[in-house]
């Protein structure tokens, strides 16, 4: 489908692949429209939805400057899926025990690996970068335990992210897992967002929500800020491989043998780079969306009782060439587990080896968008590859 609507209530225009926005996530869309900074126009996806300061769902070009709060704290939150060497018929009949042996491999919510796992190599490459950043920011040491991200690397953390085994069309079975920066990349977001908040208030800059406040090329925390999200976008792409890592381990002894035929991809789905779009090199900024230049593959999941997708972009420059990066909700969290019970949760689950107790009712499919409606709402931006239906969920 194209743009379905358009809104001029800015500096430029918010161009939008849906008719389903909350009238908060409008609002938001149009408060970002009215900075300075912005190129072109704002492009929301057909999974766009209310967030803090920017919309979950929005692909913001801008010159010269990044907002922290629009990249925001979960840094490098993304996706990772490789695809393996068995068949569904492979598969045991009872997956209990597939769902426990991932569980007992990667650490989930606020638990953490005892020790590192990763490869000493990578750590210390991350390790050489991190001490030039918290030398010039020790405030960030405050905030973060030392070494505290080396034992959370390959942990899943919490909210949304998850692991799952996936079946696709044609009966090959998949691991897919979502998760980002963990702790670090929580605690270099609210650092460097309260930076720039403290910065458009030294300088009286006139901003429609406080939390827009941005670094310019050339303010004092630009390239700190800069040089510290590219970290933690590192450390979420590391913190996937590492747990993608120990899954397959893990499921090892539980199945025949089995080889990781590929990795469909690892990607962001919150973060900026440089780009070029519209004749100007920008900062591009994805919230809860992912790139889908011509011919790249993606990967956009459903709710944890919907289906995924594998997808290839077909490079709409409109989108800046992006795509939507799951459902989206269509509610927030303490509402979901106000309107739906345990019942709920085992009807929506059926049929998927997965936590249906009160403690996930916040994640329940019935809180998300149709992923049908997104993806047909996106036809001009990605086309389906492989359709991924889940038989195991764990749950951070």
């Amino acid at each position: 489908m194209p743009i379905r609507t358009t809104i001029n209530k800015g500096r430029v225009p918010v161009k939008i692949y849906t008719d389903q926005v909350e009238p908060g996530a409008l609002n938001q869309l149009a408060n970002i429209a009215q900075l300075p900074i912005v190129h072109s126009h704002i492009a929301a996806m057909p999974d766009v939805h209310l967030g803090i300061g920017a919309t979950v769902g929005s692909v913001i070009p801008t010159l010269g400057a990044v907002i922290p709060a629009a990249v925001g704290v979960d840094i490098g939150c993304g996706m990772n899926a490789v695809r393996l060497t068995l068949t569904a018929s492979q598969l045991p009949d009872s997956l209990r025990r597939i769902r426990s042996a991932i569980e007992a491999a990667v650490p989930v919510g606020f638990d953490m690996h005892n020790r590192p796992t990763v490869q000493r190599k990578a750590v210390s490459q991350l390790d050489a970068v991190l001490d030039e950043i918290l030398g010039k920011h020790p405030g960030l040491t405050k905030m973060q335990k030392p070494h505290t991200w080396t034992r959370q690397l390959g942990t899943l953390g919490g909210g949304n992210h998850f692991i799952e085994l996936c079946v696709d069309e044609n009966q090959q079975v998949w691991v897919m897992l979502h998760s980002g920066s963990r702790g670090i990349g929580n605690v270099i977001g609210r650092y460097f967002i309260s930076l720039a908040k403290k910065d458009a208030e030294r300088h009286q800059l006139h901003l429609p929500d406080r939390d827009l406040a941005y670094f310019s090329e050339g303010a004092a925390h630009f390239d700190d800020y800069v040089q510290a999200v590219e970290w933690a976008q590192e450390y979420a792409l590391t913190n996937r491989r590492e747990m993608m890592r120990l899954i397959v381990q893990a499921i090892r002894p539980h199945l025949p043998d089995f080889s990781v035929s590929k990795e469909a991809i690892n990607c962001h789905h919150n973060y900026v780079a440089r780009e070029e779009h519209f004749g100007k090199q920008v900062f591009l900024t994805r919230k809860g969306a992912i790139a889908a230049a011509r011919d790249q593959l993606g990967i956009i999941p459903g709710s944890m009782g919907a289906k995924s997708f594998i997808v290839r972009g077909k490079g709409n420059p409109e989108s800046f060439c992006s795509c939507a990066h799951g459902a989206g909700r269509t509610m927030s969290r303490s509402q979901a587990k106000r309107q739906f019970s345990r019942a709920d949760m085992e009807a929506q689950t059926q049929g998927v080896e997965c936590r249906k107790d009160k403690g996930v009712l916040d994640e329940i499919p019935g809180a998300y968008k149709d992923i049908d409606e997104v993806m047909a709402n996106q036809s001009d931006l990605v086309e389906v590859v492989h359709t991924l239906k889940q038989v195991v969920c764990v749950k951070g």
